[in-house]
């Protein structure tokens, strides 16, 4: 490792930082009873370290019954015993810090677990108390109330409402779920849930957590008058207005300007990323200004094919709703809740697949008989990966994925944890497979041979396949023209090369496409399957061998050239 480094109190350090997510079930086990922990992570930083990553992002470790992979929080102010305890948390986030690594972490606010302290108490409380205030409870319709509220479907498939049995053990009333039964919705009208919030951003701010990602960060106002909406009469109304009953309503960054108050209590002032799915890059930016929350995740690249000008149109769009904001743009190929890139660009393009509930042979890692080419798709993924780290921006990476981890599409149904799956045979719109997100959660290989790949000496939570050892970091270690090698020669680069949050579009040959940023780093992609002649100049990283001057198909170049030859 190189010279210790030092975690700067910038203020901005945000702005075009590398992060990476961990998904700490998943990511390793130190004691050995098949769940990865924050120990497993402590032992790892080395590991991160290397990388080159800026700041690392923790998907929920909080204590949860695993409804839905830990995004049903029991406690926002602790730590699963399975996977720590507080102490470990602040031992890791010291460990990290003095690697000059960041520590982000995810907040999950629409919802708690049915298991939270609130909902058990509301459970046992009558109609009407403060109790069941923090939370959306509604009388049923019919004679007995037997009917729900509406007619409308959760997320995850099935009604988004549940009957309660009340404390007398009569049937009672129905409390709303956005997702599954047992992650009630908040009720954020009330202000006893918006203080206690408040109160758990300054707890983990406190113990040094440089930042936030929150989950769902466009559900949490609803306006749900006496007589609801129907499902038909909510899908027929305008959600880029502000005023939908259920989603991106604007009264939401009211809640967001309490937070960024919160934020700059701290130096550096907190930072936080928004997950807010809606359709208009206007109603996004709300999410990313100064006032709010900061930044916006864009999840356009998610739903792009491997086309240039897909990716340009993409880009293009992105920088200009940044340069309005006055943030920065957030790029992603793969997180834990999508088909890891490197599988989903072996498959057919998307336009061939939108809306097709897709069989299992489409995700199997094998051969292009079964659906899915992983040659293609790995070196897809290399390209796509060096141009999208060559942006402006910040990146977010998903663990794994340097690696060059293929989606695992044969996980046996018993094995399955995720409710998409189990529970619903309508997947939601980011399930590219129909088979849920167990597939990119499948624990990280450590080493080739070990029990459970070097993830943890009890075995592994989801089953890992065999082919798991040759994706491993042992055996990519040893080789260097591996997707492990590339990730760490283009982190560290990035990290000398980035300068002013811009870029020019340059004139490519065929299917390429190219852009400069400033001091001449040139970036040049190929989408297509001939080779391209690259311009003159010095070749800094590819993610494909180059010879006599061709970048292959499939593939991405960086270069140092002139100015005058980077903007001809």
């Amino acid at each position: 490792m190189a010279a210790e480094p030092v975690l700067l109190p910038e203020a901005t350090w945000w702005r075009q930082a590398a992060v990476y997510q961990i998904y700490p079930r998943s990511f390793a086990d130190a004691n050995g009873d098949g769940i990865g922990d924050l120990r497993g992570i402590i032992s790892r930083v080395p590991y991160l370290a290397e990388l080159g990553i800026d700041a690392v992002w923790l998907s929920p470790f909080y204590p949860s019954a695993l409804a839905d992979g830990g995004y049903d929080v029991a406690d926002y102010r602790d730590v699963d015993p399975r996977i720590g305890t507080l102490a470990e948390f602040d031992e890791m986030v010291t460990a990290l810090h003095a690697a000059g690594i960041r520590v982000i972490v995810d907040i999950v606010p629409n919802h708690s677990s049915d298991e939270h302290a609130w909902f058990r108490e509301a459970l046992v409380s009558p109609c009407g108390s403060a109790a069941r205030e923090r939370y959306i409870f509604r009388d049923g319709l019919g004679e007995h109330g037997e009917i729900p509220p509406s007619d409308w479907d959760s997320v995850f498939g099935g009604p988004a409402w549940e009957r309660i049995t009340e404390p007398d053990g009569t049937p009672g009333q129905w409390y709303l779920h956005t997702f599954a039964k047992e992650q009630p919705d908040f009720n954020w009208d009330n202000p006893e849930v918006r203080e206690d919030f408040l109160k758990t951003l300054r707890f983990w701010s406190d113990r040094g957590v440089d930042g936030f990602r929150v989950d769902v960060a466009n559900l949490l106002v609803k306006d749900l008058p006496e007589t609801l909406p129907s499902r038909a009469e909510l899908d027929a109304l305008d959600r880029d207005s502000g005023t939908h009953p259920l989603m991106d309503r604007d009264e939401v960054h009211e809640i967001y300007a309490d937070w960024r108050a919160v934020f700059n209590e701290y130096d550096p002032p907190r930072t936080a990323v928004a997950e807010a799915w809606v359709d208009s890059p206007v109603r996004r930016a709300k999410y990313a200004s100064p006032d709010g929350l900061g930044q916006a995740f864009n999840f356009d690249l998610l739903t792009a094919d491997f086309d240039p000008e897909a990716f340009r149109r993409i880009v293009t769009e992105n920088l200009a709703q940044s340069a309005t904001t006055g943030s920065s743009s957030t790029w992603v190929l793969s997180n834990h809740d999508v088909t890891r890139h490197a599988t989903r660009y072996g498959l057919p393009p998307l336009g061939d697949r939108k809306g097709v509930k897709q069989g299992i042979e489409w995700m199997i890692a094998g051969a292009p008989a079964d659906g899915v080419d992983p040659a293609l798709g790995l070196a897809r993924a290399r390209a796509a990966t060096l141009f999208l780290l060559a942006l402006p921006g910040s990146t977010y990476l998903y663990q794994g994925e340097e690696l060059g981890l293929q989606e695992v599409g044969d996980l046996p149904a018993e094995a399955r944890q995720d409710p998409a799956y189990h529970r619903s045979v309508h997947q939601p719109a980011w399930s590219y497979d129909g088979l849920g997100r167990d597939g990119c959660r499948v624990p990280l290989p450590w080493t080739s041979s070990e029990p459970s790949f070097g993830f943890g000496p009890g075995g592994a939570h989801l089953p890992q396949p065999e082919w798991f050892g040759a994706y491993s970091v042992e055996a990519e270690e040893s080789d260097p023209a591996s997707t492990l090698h590339l990730y760490r020669t283009a982190l560290r680069l990035r990290s000398t090369l980035q300068g002013a949050e811009t870029l020019d579009w340059v004139e490519t040959p065929g299917t390429a496409l190219g852009f400069t940023r400033p001091g001449g780093w040139l970036t040049i992609t190929n989408f297509g399957q001939e080779p391209v002649e690259l311009p003159v100049g010095e070749l800094l990283l590819a993610s494909a061998p180059v010879e006599n001057g061709l970048l292959p198909g499939s593939a991405t170049a960086w270069l140092r050239v002139p100015d005058a030859a980077a903007s001809a």
